[in-house]
């Protein structure tokens, strides 16, 4: 496989289950968006890009940590989900968009690829991470993270997407998280430390 999977792929999944991925239920899921959360240099951003928000469980805390959160997705069924989860929560909007296409407009003090990345063909993410780079505020913070397992219907794994980050963004990595099962980084073009950032150093 090495064509972007298409909408209709998730779609797919979606009308099988409606956690396809067990977001809710699995332990793996929940230590990691609690590996991904603490990763974050700040406490708060001011706006938030999330690419590929599924059902919206990681949105949900990332809605914690924002003033301004958008959250796309390629499949409709997915975003009903995540718009009905967070619907309490005014400050996130939720727009149906493929990530292959042109990234929605703005700048973002924040961009978080988890578990996206590898759907995408070789030249597709090469593009993506130039649209991250054009999207990101003066400043600003991308998070990834992602799968290290092969699966036969991803073009990509997940260390192909985070060498495909590293080279294309052009930021210094201020975080590098690596298991058996996934890799998880930071870029930024503000190498500081956390304890430089809030004063102790």
């Amino acid at each position: 496989m090495t064509d972007t999977l298409p909408g209709g792929y998730f779609d797919a999944l979606y009308a099988r289950h409606d956690d396809p991925w067990g977001f809710e239920t699995r332990w793996y899921e929940r230590r990691k968006r609690a590996i991904t959360l603490a990763s974050l240099p700040e406490e708060r951003y001011a706006t938030v890009l999330e690419i590929g928000c599924s059902i919206g469980v990681l949105t949900e805390q990332l809605a914690t940590r924002s003033d301004a959160l958008l959250a796309t997705d390629v499949s409709a069924a997915a975003l009903a989900q995540a718009t009905a989860r967070l619907a309490d929560q005014p400050h996130v909007t939720f727009e149906l968009a493929d990530a292959a296409a042109p990234l929605p407009d703005g700048s973002f003090d924040l961009i978080v690829l988890s578990e996206v990345g590898y759907y995408f063909s070789p030249d597709a993410i090469g593009s993506l991470v130039e649209q991250i780079a054009q999207r990101l505020a003066e400043g600003g913070t991308v998070l990834a993270c992602h799968w290290r397992h092969a699966v036969g219907d991803y073009p990509l794994n997940g260390d192909d997407v985070h060498l495909a980050l590293n080279e294309g963004l052009g930021l210094e990595r201020i975080v590098r998280h690596g298991e058996r099962d996934f890799v998880l980084d930071v870029f930024t073009a503000d190498g500081r430390s956390v304890a430089e950032r809030t004063g102790l150093v």
